[in-house]
């Protein structure tokens, strides 16, 4: 049960309210204070709105300057509103008077997409103070199960302003780490540049968990794709990359996805006979196996409970996690370094093969002499600046970063780079039992279902989030949403994922901005998996189940649910996505594909790309091991091509 814990006092929070004032401004801050007293009143017992007010603002000081800038803005108009309406700000009504000024909001489709966003960060940050202490002390009941790895990293600051290589990997993520390791076997020197900093152990067992989740993620945390409707994109970086931070599952690519871009997109790579091999070793390499049904949850027991009384195919996830004690905090960083990201595999064995690594370096651009590369010109966090002379450089950048840095250093020609963005689109779906399920004891991402993959692209997984980080997707405000959140360890957690057409772009040179329309059978497939999800959740025993729709928010009958669903509009789905590829697609099409079948770019000798952004089209399950083994094909043909 949410208890509030530190934000019960206004002094309290590191931040601190008179430091968090002077950041956005009097009148903003009461707004904000305003704003947190009307989603979670204290009358009613929720935290005190001056310590979640400072909380919120540092919250938004770790944002880009836009997100907060929107923040503090919506904040102010939902003030003004209060004003035209009661004569007063916010926090001056009662919180029944409170409520009718958020009914009034979300009566318009527009103030209603506001309010959401702004309950989201409310909700984030309370949801993570509430349950600081016990985050904390669930991570240290038992002790790490291995060590921080050995890895030649070097902080940018300490760097040399000029230094040479033989190859340059721009990002230490899943694709980064792999084709470093065969370069560097292969006797290569190799430099790896992260724009993120090296995390330890030590510092996920005791740090803060909001100060965890803002430092290991690109922008906070808030990076999304603009659109109707918007969606969350949460992507990592840290040594390590979203490997650090992602739910360990570790799917197979699909046969018929690795026929598809050989057959239709000339992706000679993806044989599947030759690249089987690949993921065969990627697999050794992550330690891959089932989560064990000993720490799995009541999450993910009740969703297998669901799916075994449909008679649906089922089971727990195959992840990277030996060692995994069920502590659900692997989107903010494993406790027991049980979450086996390369930064405890593949990027120490690159260091013990020569490979080095510049951590905190923004890669400003990829050097060309004479249609050649020559290295990259890096940023460091004083925006001082470096060079790192090298012929050959691998971009592993991720999908939204990779075609931005092509565009700064003006090697971007191609008219493919930055389309065919995919983005593997979430649905959350929530279930309300009479027993209590806790859904964040346990693994985070627990147990599949794959009844509905292969005939309508839709996979389902029981996801928890970390400790009170999940309360999104409760509907309401006020007394109610307060009246939710008391009763959350009641609740089952489920997402689904559709297979996605490739609507979206990646716009920009300096800064990366995403575009993504939904289509509308991409829409109709994600209200089916909100069905069959609902189903699911019923069979298991499901008094009720939330699906986070403004017009339909809570299902109550599992007879019902497709008439129901039918009022919702597409617009009003709330939209999250952890896989973006395809935005420098690798292919055998020459006017399709900005890249060659062996990974190389076309427009420029000497580039090659190894990450997400090769992938054609949406691997149609959570890609880590498509990406990494992608990297260990590109990395095979460099090596064969020398």
């Amino acid at each position: 049960m949410q208890t509030w814990g530190q934000l019960t006092e206004v002094t309290v929070g590191r931040a601190g309210v008179l430091p968090a004032r002077r950041r956005g401004g009097r009148f903003a801050h009461r707004s904000l204070c305003g704003l947190c007293a009307a989603l979670l009143p204290p009358e009613e017992g929720g935290p005190h709105p001056e310590a979640l007010g400072a909380e919120l603002e540092w919250f938004l000081s770790k944002q880009p300057d836009l997100v907060a800038l929107g923040a503090r803005l919506g904040a102010v108009g939902i003030d003004g509103l209060s004003r035209a309406l009661t004569g007063s700000s916010l926090l001056r009504l009662s919180p029944e008077r409170r409520s009718s000024v958020l009914d009034r909001l979300v009566s318009t489709s527009v103030g209603s997409q506001a309010l959401t966003g702004l309950k989201a960060l409310v909700l984030i940050v309370s949801g993570a103070a509430a349950f600081e202490e016990e985050t904390l002390e669930r991570g240290r009941e038992v002790p790490p199960a291995r060590l921080d790895a050995e890895i030649d990293v070097v902080a940018s600051m300490a760097w040399p302003t000029k230094s040479r290589a033989d190859v340059i990997v721009v990002g230490s993520g899943a694709g980064g780490a792999m084709i470093a390791r065969t370069l560097a076997r292969a006797g290569r020197s190799v430099v790896v540049v992260e724009e993120g900093r090296r995390h330890g152990v030590d510092e996920f067992r005791n740090g803060r968990p909001i100060e965890r989740f803002a430092d290991l993620y690109r922008d906070g945390g808030s990076t999304a794709a603009l659109g109707q409707p918007p969606v969350a994109l949460p992507i990592g970086r840290a040594v390590g990359g979203t490997t650090v931070v992602n739910s360990g599952t570790c799917y197979r690519t699909p046969e018929k996805v690795l026929k598809r871009w050989r057959e239709e997109m000339g992706l000679t790579m993806a044989d599947p006979a030759s690249f089987g091999t690949y993921l065969d070793e990627v697999e050794a390499t992550l330690q891959v196996a089932p989560a064990p049904m000993d720490v799995l949850g009541k999450n993910g027991e009740m969703t297998l409970l669901g799916a075994e009384r449909l008679g649906w195919r089922s089971g727990p996830l195959r992840r990277n996690a030996p060692g995994c004690a069920g502590r659900c905090q692997c989107a903010i960083g494993c406790p027991r370094n049980a979450k086996f990201g390369v930064h405890l595999n593949a990027l120490p064995q690159a260091s013990a093969a020569g490979a080095r690594v510049v951590s905190e370096a923004r890669v400003d651009r990829v050097l060309i002499e004479d249609g050649t590369a020559a290295g990259v010109q890096a940023r460091r966090p004083d925006g001082s600046t470096f060079v790192i002379s090298a012929s050959t450089v691998v971009i592993a950048a991720g999908a939204t970063e990779t075609p931005t840095l092509l565009r700064r250093s003006g090697i971007a020609g191609h008219p493919a780079i930055g389309r065919n963005l995919a983005l593997h689109p979430a649905v959350g779906v929530a279930g309300r039992f009479d027993e209590e399920i806790t859904s964040w004891r346990g693994v985070l991402q627990s147990a599949g279902i794959e009844e509905f993959h292969e005939s309508e692209g839709i996979l389902i997984e029981a996801t928890a989030t970390p400790p009170g980080m999940g309360s999104m997707v409760l509907p309401g405000h006020g007394k109610e949403l307060l009246r939710e959140i008391e009763r959350a360890d009641h609740l089952v957690t489920v997402g689904a994922m559709i297979g996605d057409e490739s609507n979206g772009r990646v716009y920009g040179a300096k800064r990366t901005v995403i575009r993504y329309d939904l289509s509308q059978s991409d829409a109709r497939k994600l209200l089916k998996a909100i069905e069959v999800v609902a189903r699911v959740l019923f069979s298991a025993g499901a008094t009720e189940v939330m699906t986070g729709i403004g017009s339909v928010p809570v299902l109550r009958s599992a007879s019902s649910i497709a008439e129901e669903l039918a009022v919702a509009r597409p617009s009003e789905l709330h939209l999250a996505a952890f896989h973006p590829t395809g935005t420098v697609a690798a292919g055998g099409n020459a006017s399709r594909h900005p890249v060659t079948p062996e990974g190389r770019l076309r427009t420029t000798r000497g580039v090659w790309v190894a990450d997400a952004s090769l992938l054609p089209s949406c691997p149609e399950v959570n890609p880590q091991l498509t990406i990494m083994a992608m990297a260990l094909a590109v990395g095979d043909a460099m090596v064969a091509g020398s």
